[in-house]
């Protein structure tokens, strides 16, 4: 072979060999270059364990992608910083709590505030846990614990069988948001609201829990569109919360109450809900410039609204308290589950109460237990119903209109 010919082929597999061999260095080059400020996402798959890939975040925080997979922990997952997000990839993965000591799944907290200390100087800010799944056992405790995480953001999560509450969150004060999440088989609160405000809880699934969500201490919560469903005992408990709404939910079949306002509530609108089959309805003991309105309240097993002596100034308005009655003298259910209460009025004050309609329930569509005062009762319609509205006194009883 010519010797300028051999050089040659020699020379240019030198050169091939050194260009593939800049590739990967290039486009290395090239990653690290096209996006200034970009980190790269944390992959799970790469560590030893789930608490391995979190702690390799850095402190400017990141993203941790969990794989399919079910993985076992005996002890919390912790997140220490902030501006963090940790996504799963849907149902396919599980992360199964295996501690029986009471402790939680899953710790969001500054190092500050371990132990439930609560030091506002040390809290987070903006992580989200987004598409996995959080089981627990009757030993475990929570499934999710934030404390003094503000602007914290929970959506496509199931958070299920826990020992304690599904998910608690401790004074994450600022615009906390749970969304489109599953809460079910929980022994405490399915969601546990602890001095947040700013509270945005939408489109999410509760199924038996102990009870399904607590408002405690907080302000400006807006539940909408959520089922709640089979729970042992309430669906709704609201406490010290000033300036919120209910609307748009369906709830049924919980033990206990469906709706409860206690403890100095005040400016709370509960509008447009399905409240069906539980043990009673919408108790208001200690509300004050409240409105219940728009809500069907069907199938209640005691009261449907009751209204305390620590309740007033309270608007009730185009409501519908009802059986399973569907036309044609026909009910849906058998005669021995048709119970569906009405408004009971306990020694409380100043509650206008107008164009809602009462039929078939049982055993009155108004009680009046003690003395009320200053009671509106004005267009409404009563349909085979007895009642005690023509006992009122020192009010306004006028333009209702009563089946014979």
């Amino acid at each position: 072979m010519n010797r300028r010919l051999v050089l040659g082929l020699v020379a240019a597999l030198v050169a091939g060999v050194f260009f593939l061999a800049r590739l990967p260095h290039a486009a290395t080059q090239q990653a690290e270059t096209t996006l200034p400020g970009a980190r790269p996402a944390v992959d799970a798959l790469r560590f030893p364990s789930l608490q391995a890939a979190l702690d390799a975040l850095p402190a400017e925080g990141g993203l941790v992608r969990l794989p399919a997979g079910t993985f076992e922990i005996h002890e919390p997952l912790r997140i220490s910083g902030g501006d963090v997000c940790l996504e799963g990839a849907g149902t396919a993965t599980l992360i199964r709590n295996l501690n029986t000591q009471g402790q939680p799944a899953l710790v969001l907290a500054h190092p500050m505030n371990e132990d439930a200390r609560r030091d506002r100087q040390h809290a987070l800010w903006r992580i989200r846990l987004a598409n996995f799944r959080l089981v627990g056992n009757p030993q475990s405790g929570h499934g999710v614990e934030a404390r003094q995480v503000n602007e914290i953001l929970i959506d496509g999560l199931t958070v299920s069988e826990h020992g304690g509450d599904g998910i608690r969150l401790d004074h994450c004060y600022e615009d906390p948001r749970v969304c489109d999440s599953l809460i079910t088989y929980n022994r405490g609160v399915g969601l546990n609201l602890l001095g947040c405000h700013d509270i945005v809880v939408s489109a999410n699934q509760f199924e038996e829990n102990q009870d399904a969500l607590h408002c405690l201490d907080g302000y400006n919560l807006t539940m909408t569109g959520n089922a709640v469903d089979d729970h042992l005992g309430r669906g709704v408990l609201i406490e010290n919360t000033y300036g919120s709404v209910v609307t748009g939910n369906m709830i049924e079949e919980c033990a206990g109450a469906a709706i409860v306002l206690d403890r100095d509530c005040y400016g709370i609108t509960l509008s447009a809900n399905v409240i069906a089959h539980n043990g009673s309805g919408i108790e208001l003991r200690d509300a004050h410039g409240c409105a219940v309105s728009a809500n069907t309240l069907t199938l209640m097993k005691t009261h449907a609204l009751w209204i305390g002596p620590q309740s007033g100034r309270i608007a009730v308005g185009g409501n519908s308290f009802c059986n399973s009655y569907i036309g044609e003298g026909s009910v849906r259910r058998s005669a021995n589950d048709l119970e569906a209460g009405g408004l009971v009025l306990d020694s409380t004050r100043d509650v206008a109460v107008t164009g809602n309609t009462f039929t078939s329930v049982r055993p009155k569509a108004v009680t009046l237990n003690g003395e009320n005062h200053r009671i509106v009762f004005q267009g409404n319609l009563l349909v085979d119903t007895a009642s005690d509205h023509d006992q009122l006194t020192g009010g306004i009883v006028t333009g209702n209109l009563e089946s014979e």
